[in-house]
């Protein structure tokens, strides 16, 4: 009779590692101050140009996003997390920034501030999207929105201040792509006729664009795939379509962004993926920065004159907005990988030696945060040798040897890595005498 096999429980079993979620990733060492570095200096720049910091909630009602950024768009349709909290809400974990500026800005009565109201947001999104290099489904922006005007020099003025930004953190090659899909007066007109045109060729459009001629035709015009790239080569273009309203509008925006310099070219078919754009649309690419130095979109926004109205607001609040994608930015070879303020290379290896010492290392710390003095320890390791070759390794200038004769008599040894020599520091001298070696 044969031994039966001793199955092992489901709960001893191996299990696998947990790894982050697809898409999501943990952001760590230098990666992390090059993320907080830029946005130290996006922040900077947009408070000179007048723009103030809002912080949005990373959840939103669900309702934010499907009535404003709108049904037959990628992000409602496929990309957005949603969930049903316990008390039946239904939110979604924000995938973009300007339908929660909008709430924000009808919820706290913005209105009746000094307008128009200008503000900048940072932080992480969310997408379900296919990943790949620079696209996560944790992704995270950088976001000027311009509320309660209607004038062109509030799109310059956007465009602008990406444009300063994105080249203070090392773009060199930047071109705006920049069009109009006009106003509710006359877009209507160039949909229909953009309609009439993808109908003579629905027959060789993919199966994903023949569904968005019916939802949303405007979207064609966005596509990815090379047969309908193709078609759209002869499409109608909007700009013919404008009425003058558009027309004017647009014309000084190219006017502000020629008087400032901006280098740009006028694409008929960009038109961006969302619904609640209207007449300006554009987007910033580094021209080389892309893989093999093809081009890369690293920006883009547009006006959204109707978006309040779709949040329940009960007249047009005219708007414009973008934002940037960090991720793309961050990891482009021409990125000036900026350190934050708060980042500076460890001048002092601290080494601490006993219990003794241990215990009182902490005031010492403290004398070294009064001095701005960063420093590296390792709270670990007992030997002297050790932690001396880490200091070596890491390159610090001087190391603080603290040990039990130390500890009791109040004093620390600074040695000099460069020449070897070492000198005994009393506690109560040692700020005054950390000044000297600046």
């Amino acid at each position: 009779m044969k031994e039966e096999q001793k199955k092992v429980p489901t709960s001893a079993a191996k299990k696998e590692p947990f790894t982050s979620p697809k898409g999501m990733r943990d952001i760590m060492d230098e990666q992390y101050y090059f993320y907080q570095g830029f946005f130290e200096k996006a922040q900077e720049v947009a408070l000179y140009y007048g723009f103030k910091p809002i912080e949005l909630p990373i959840l939103e009602k669900e309702d934010v996003f499907t009535s404003g950024v709108g049904a037959g768009t990628d992000i409602v349709d496929k990309e957005m997390y949603t969930l049903r909290t316990k008390g039946g809400d239904k939110l979604a974990l924000r995938p973009e920034g300007t339908a929660g500026v909008m709430r924000a800005y009808l919820e706290h009565g913005m209105q009746s501030l000094p307008q128009p109201v200008m503000l900048y947001y940072y932080g992480p999104f969310y997408r379900h999207d296919n990943p790949q290099k620079g696209r996560y489904r944790e992704l995270r922006q950088f976001g000027l929105e311009v509320l309660g005007t209607e004038k062109s020099i509030a799109d310059a003025l956007i465009i602008k201040t990406a444009v300063m930004i994105l080249e203070e953190a090392g773009a060199e090659n930047i071109i705006v792509d920049i069009n109009s899909i006009g106003d509710k007066d006359c877009r209507g007109g160039y949909v229909k006729e953009l309609t009439s045109y993808y109908r003579k060729h629905a027959h060789d459009l993919p199966a994903v664009d023949r569904e968005r001629l019916k939802t949303n035709p405007i979207r064609i015009l966005d596509s990815k795939d090379p047969k309908t790239i193709a078609i759209n080569e002869n499409a109608p273009d909007a700009v013919s379509a404008l009425c003058n309203g558009c027309k004017h509008h647009f014309k000084e925006v190219l006017e502000y962004l020629d008087e400032m310099g901006v280098s740009y070219r006028i694409n008929k078919n960009l038109v961006r993926g969302l619904s609640y754009y209207s007449r300006t649309v554009f987007e910033i690419i580094e021209q080389t920065g892309g893989e093999d130095g093809t081009p890369m979109a690293i920006a883009g926004g547009g006006r959204y004159d109707y978006l309040g109205k779709m949040l329940g607001s009960k007249k047009d609040i005219p708007a414009i907005g973008m934002a940037i994608g960090v991720d793309r930015v961050v990891e482009s070879s021409w990125y000036a990988k900026l350190s934050p303020r708060i980042m500076k290379k460890p001048k002092m290896y601290f080494i601490q030696l006993g219990f003794d010492a241990k215990l009182k290392s902490l005031n010492i710390l403290e004398i070294l945060r009064k001095a701005k003095v960063p420093i590296v320890q390792s709270l670990s390791k007992d030997s002297l040798g050790s932690q001396l070759a880490i200091a070596e390794q890491l390159g610090t200038p001087y190391t603080l040897i603290f040990g039990q004769k130390e500890a009791l008599e109040n004093s620390v040894i600074v040695r000099d890595m460069a020449t070897r020599s070492q000198e005994t520091v009393s506690l109560d001298n040692l700020l005054e005498y950390i000044k000297k070696l600046k």
